[in-house]
């Protein structure tokens, strides 16, 4: 329905990458859009705050990585991406071990040198804990890769991630482990993968050229009056919070980040160093100069702690266990009988994404939504 003292054809709540993409491309269309975000900055999880001259992700290591080559070129027609590589550590009981799980953690582990050796050790304590069908995370783990890298590399991180005991978490959340029996330390089988060269701020700036964007403004203090503004609404945040939370709230998982400065040029050696034990509360310690190869005489570490989410943290990552995806059908239900509400993005679509499966989705819902 047209409204005819609409100033905007789109309003998008929010200026993360789906709303940037299809803010882009609704632009590029013709259409007039205004994208508005209640957070002081743009682009979303992916902004960078410059600190020392360093890009720190503000809101934890963000790595591109697809085999999509249309993705690609496209984020390289708004900022040149480096060929950095993602090779993360983890640090249990203050020894180090290379991820994804490779050779090169074999012999950290077990000192085997090769696949076969490394397959046979892993199938031997397989073997000696079968249980029947898994219950729970723990007995799927094990199923998949043995004890003692579920115990040293997975227990322990799991558990902070998802703030609940593996023992008390579905066994579908590990369909798979990444195991490679060759010596490759690089976490993505992805053809291609980098950081963009200056901060992904060059990313969504690009997007966002020439677009009205209003910053530090709530969607749902004003939701009246804004939806008057345009013709039709793009929604990426709380699919629950747009329904008032008629059927109840959607679980979400948080984090919060500590930033800390130090006056030396290379602190850990590692863009990522994942630590793997229960007691030590943070999950993962960011130096992010490493993403860009920095020279910069200080460096910026982040540690990276798992919370569990309330309405006045930032949501990042769905809990999509049978209670809320039950909850979540629920309100999908609504939103398909929308006609002037597309919903959008990890919140709205309450489902995880990286990030060049946000863009795809986005640039396919663009897609779909100007051939109709």
């Amino acid at each position: 329905m047209i409204k005819p003292n609409a100033m905007y054809d789109y309003l998008i709540v929010g200026s993360g990458l789906f709303g940037c993409v299809f803010a882009h491309e609704a632009t590029k269309r013709g259409k007039r859009c205004l994208v508005i975000d209640k957070r002081e900055h743009a682009g979303g999880n992916v902004h960078c705050d410059e600190i020392e001259g360093i890009n720190v992700h503000k809101y934890g290591a963000h790595i591109f990585h697809t085999n999509d080559r249309e993705i690609w070129d496209y984020v390289n027609s708004f900022v040149e991406f480096n060929r950095y590589t993602n090779s993360p550590l983890a640090n249990f009981e203050g020894q180090l071990y290379n991820l994804p799980f490779n050779m090169n953690t074999f012999y950290q582990l077990w000192k085997v040198k090769t696949p076969e050796e490394a397959k046979a050790k892993i199938q031997s304590q397989i073997d000696q804990n079968k249980s029947g069908v898994p219950a729970n995370l723990e007995e799927q783990a094990i199923s998949l890769i043995g004890t003692d890298i579920y115990y040293k590399l997975i227990k322990g991180y799991t558990e902070k991630q998802w703030g609940r005991a593996a023992i008390d978490l579905p066994a579908f959340i590990i369909k798979r482990l990444p195991v490679r029996y060759t010596y490759d330390n690089n976490y993505f089988d992805d053809r291609y993968q980098g950081i963009p060269i200056g901060g992904y701020n060059k990313l969504t700036n690009g997007l966002l050229a020439g677009i009205e964007v209003k910053l530090g403004v709530d969607y749902f203090e004003d939701r009246e009056p804004l939806d008057s503004l345009a013709n039709q609404i793009v929604f990426t945040g709380n699919i629950d919070q747009y329904y008032n939370y008629q059927f109840g709230k959607l679980e979400y998982r948080s984090l919060r980040f500590e930033h800390t400065i130090y006056d030396q040029q290379n602190y850990q050696g590692n863009a990522v160093i994942n630590y793997t034990e229960q007691h030590i509360p943070y999950t993962r310690t960011i130096e992010h100069k490493h993403f860009e190869f920095g020279k910069q005489d200080k460096t910026v570490v982040t540690k990276e702690f798992p919370e569990e989410w309330t309405p006045e943290k930032e949501p990042y990552y769905p809990v999509n266990d049978a209670r809320n995806t039950e909850l979540y059908l629920k309100y999908k239900e609504l939103l398909e009988q929308e006609n002037n509400v597309i919903f959008g993005g990890r919140l709205a679509e309450y489902k995880y994404y990286d990030m060049h499966q946000i863009i795809g989705s986005a640039l396919k819902k663009v897609k779909t939504h100007f051939s109709e």
